[in-house]
């Protein structure tokens, strides 16, 4: 949950733009990790993932818990 893969993926052909999440390591951090189902048969994968753009996230959610639990007192 604190660590994620994020690809955004644009339409494609007959396919909608979709989002995808997947908690992955930084270097399996690429569509053809991350994208699950792939939209696409065999022959377009290539082409639909130099569409997608993938990056690492990190974040603590038990820092977002704290500060939003201490905004109300602000």
């Amino acid at each position: 949950e604190d660590i994620r893969c994020k690809c955004i993926c644009p339409p494609y052909r007959n396919i909608s733009g979709h989002i995808y999440n997947k908690n992955v390591s930084q270097k399996d951090c690429n569509c053809l990790h991350v994208v699950e189902p792939m939209p696409v048969p065999g022959n377009d994968v290539e082409a639909y993932c130099l569409l997608c753009e993938c990056k690492y996230e990190e974040r603590s959610t038990t820092t977002i818990k704290v500060t939003v639990a201490l905004l109300p007192l602000a």
